[in-house]
């Protein structure tokens, strides 16, 4: 009797003391948390890669006497008619004012249009040096200095004033997006669970989870200085509440139905972690292992990205196998009210979507694979219909000032781009690079700048409109004409140039790692060859079809002018991971139903009605939080968050439901194959070859 007491007094100690280390570890660890988006960087040069010819102008500029420059252009326009006196007179005063207010790197001079509407001054500064928050203030104050009257209409613009509305953006992002993916959660989580109480539990520890993954990021950005932007950490907040709520979801399902098994909730708990652990582990560890794969991206941003995605699967990994069970079992059975699973009793019959979806799905196996086939294959056509490279000035979903002073310039001064091309040169050889950059086709105009004894800095301007195919050429035409003097071609649109090309680089390296680096897990957890070829396969489709909507989508109905450059390869990576995170779900408990005797085709379909409304949910749930994405005001984050939710629908309510239960009922022992599932086992050949009597 004693021994009794003291094992249920054990029992009750461990989720205390889980509960305990948890607290503990938050107090201790809330700090640097705090310090996590104070780490994030969002110049164009934090992105770009080492090798860059851009990035080495970046560098030297940051070395240069004042540091990095914040360039600006000041744009007084009258629409419809000619600057009067009166407007260029109010002109040269704000500019002398700013002058006098801010330490300029010139003497701004006045460029007019060729029809006298406009006047552009170009206004630069190395003050504020690295410092993004002097450089914010000078932008700010600058705005704040000029202004137009009676018809006039003043811009600032220029890439200073570009990365300042960009920083503003990232500023807000944070907030944004815990607060909106928090309220889309709790919704879902309330018509899932239908309890007005279990709800705040999963949310509660998904919580905890990302105090955990900011604090681990903070640490990781200063132990090995990984490269930590405000999209990557956008990207990580949206992994922690979506995987940590599907872990939940499938734990929860689980813990309800061993409690009517099981009299204590302790005892129906370790029953229940048991019973999905090894999936949750095994998904969560698919997830890890893609994400770990885009360490090898040439490109600051993308290699940055996956440490830090990796530690926000794992921090809800860890919350949601430690804390929430502990929480769980602690709040007891009440915690489900009104609908308390009762020990001994019996779930309640209703009709199973699923096996309603699975039966008329193996009605004609064949003719649902071959249409499921056709469907994606026409969707993925779609992706003929994305644009071209996002240039820099349509970045953004509404049109802030910087952009609105950038496209008037492209109008009122076609005869010469309006965005610096920076050219790094020995000093020595400064003036010999100045005549050869003077003499390449597509160049207007090129002055010597900031010098120092080892590096002279030069400004160049295009004859083409800012990231256009003519100032592109202009671009490469500079680095063959410059090759082998030591000189570097940097500035905005080089770098755009430069992030594209490394996006290409990174697509070829990443994908065949990332599909094979899940391939390995899934032949592993399911002991066959053809199973994981055909998860992949599937999530592959899905990848597709989801990049081809969006080229049905971005452009025609959203309007958008462009296609993220990286959308390719970050969406492939997630949608991959992430998918076959459903696939492993439904593949281990298909191969539990087989090795416990069940037929293929009744095996799937057990497998499809006992697994598919927790797929469905999560599925609903992770969908719903990438979708959230779409709420910000950057077009790289809604076509991200576009493009991933809609192929997460796709996966669960076509390619898993349909496509992968046809495809195994057809395949039937052979998806197992060379493991011993494969095999007929001997007692079916006995039955059908029976021995002479």
């Amino acid at each position: 009797m004693r021994a009794v007491r003291t094992g249920t007094r054990g029992r009750r100690a461990v989720p205390w003391a889980v509960v305990g280390l948890w607290v503990a570890a938050l107090v201790l660890l809330g700090p640097l948390a705090g310090k996590f988006a104070g780490v994030q960087q969002n110049r164009a040069v934090d992105y770009l890669p080492d090798g860059a010819d851009s990035t080495q102008v970046a560098r030297v500029q940051d070395e240069l006497p004042g540091g990095e420059s914040t360039d600006l252009v000041v744009v007084y326009h009258r629409d419809g008619g000619r600057l009067t006196a009166a407007d260029r007179e109010t002109a040269a005063a704000q500019i002398a004012e700013v002058e006098r207010a801010y330490e300029l790197s010139d003497v701004p001079r006045g460029v007019p249009s060729a029809d006298g509407s406009t006047l552009m001054y170009p206004v630069s500064s190395t003050r504020p040096g690295q410092d993004e928050e002097a450089q914010r203030a000078f932008v700010d104050g600058v705005r704040e200095t000029v202004g137009g009257t009676g018809g006039l209409s003043v811009e600032v613009g220029g890439p200073g004033a570009v990365g300042a509305d960009m920083d503003k953006v990232f500023d807000t992002i944070d907030g944004t997006l815990l607060t909106a993916t928090i309220g889309v959660v709790t919704v879902l989580l309330v018509l899932i669970y239908r309890s007005p109480f279990l709800w705040l539990v999963p949310l509660a520890v998904a919580g905890a989870a990302t105090a955990l993954a900011m604090a681990a990021g903070y640490v990781t950005h200063e132990l090995f200085g990984i490269t930590i932007t405000g999209q990557s950490g956008g990207i990580m907040t949206v992994l922690v509440l979506g995987a940590g709520t599907d872990y939940a979801l499938l734990l929860v399902s689980r813990y309800r139905e061993e409690l009517r098994r099981h009299e204590r909730p302790y005892d129906a708990m370790r029953a229940a972690l048991r019973g999905c652990g090894p999936a949750v582990l095994a998904s969560s560890g698919t997830v890890a292992a893609g994400l770990l794969c885009l360490l090898a991206a040439d490109l600051n941003s993308s290699s940055g990205m996956g440490p830090v995605g990796m530690i926000g699967v794992l921090a809800a990994l860890v919350a949601m196998t430690t804390l929430l069970p502990a929480v769980l079992v602690l709040l007891g059975r009440r915690v489900f009210w009104p609908l308390i699973p009762a020990f001994g009793s019996e779930p309640k019959a209703r009709r199973s979507l699923f096996a309603a979806m699975g039966t008329s799905a193996t009605r004609r196996p064949a003719a649902v694979l071959t249409g499921g086939a056709v469907l994606l294959g026409a969707l993925a056509l779609g992706t003929l219909n994305l644009g071209g490279d996002l240039r820099q000035e349509d970045a953004f979903t509404e049109r802030p000032e910087s952009v609105a002073a950038m496209r008037t310039l492209a109008e009122e001064y076609p005869e010469r781009g309006a965005q610096p091309i920076t050219v790094i040169a020995p000093a020595g050889d400064a003036d010999e690079v100045v005549e050869r950059v003077r003499k390449t086709e597509g160049v207007a105009e090129a002055a010597p700048g900031r010098a120092d004894g080892t590096w002279a800095e030069i400004t160049v301007f295009a004859t083409a409109p800012p990231e256009s195919a003519g100032e592109t050429r202009t671009i490469e035409a500079l680095r063959d004409t410059l090759d082998g003097t030591g000189a570097h071609v940097g500035g905005p649109s080089a770098e755009q140039l430069d992030l594209a090309r490394s996006e290409a680089r990174d697509r070829t390296v990443i994908v065949p790692l990332v599909l094979a680096a899940v391939f390995l897990i899934l032949v592993v957890l399911l002991r066959s060859l053809v199973a994981p070829l055909l998860l992949l396969g599937a999530v592959v489709a899905v990848w597709g079809a989801a990049l081809g909507i969006g080229g049905l989508v971005f452009g025609p109905l959203l309007g958008f002018a462009g296609t993220d450059p990286a959308i390719g390869l970050l969406s492939f990576v997630f949608l991959v991971a992430l998918g076959v995170d459903y696939g492993i779900f439904l593949m281990h408990r298909m191969r539990e139903e087989s090795l416990n005797g069940a037929e293929p085709e009744a095996a799937a379909l057990t497998a499809l009605r006992t697994t598919g409304g927790v797929i469905a949910s999560a599925g609903v749930v992770l969908a719903a939080t990438f979708a959230v994405l779409t709420t910000l005001p950057l077009v790289a984050l809604v076509e991200l968050g576009l493009v991933i939710a809609v192929g997460v629908l796709l996966d669960t309510f076509l390619v898993r439901t349909y496509l992968v239960t046809t495809a195994s009922v057809l395949l039937g022992r052979r998806m197992w194959w060379p493991g011993a599932l494969s095999r007929t086992p001997e007692r079916e050949h006995r039955e059908r070859h029976p021995e002479p009597v």
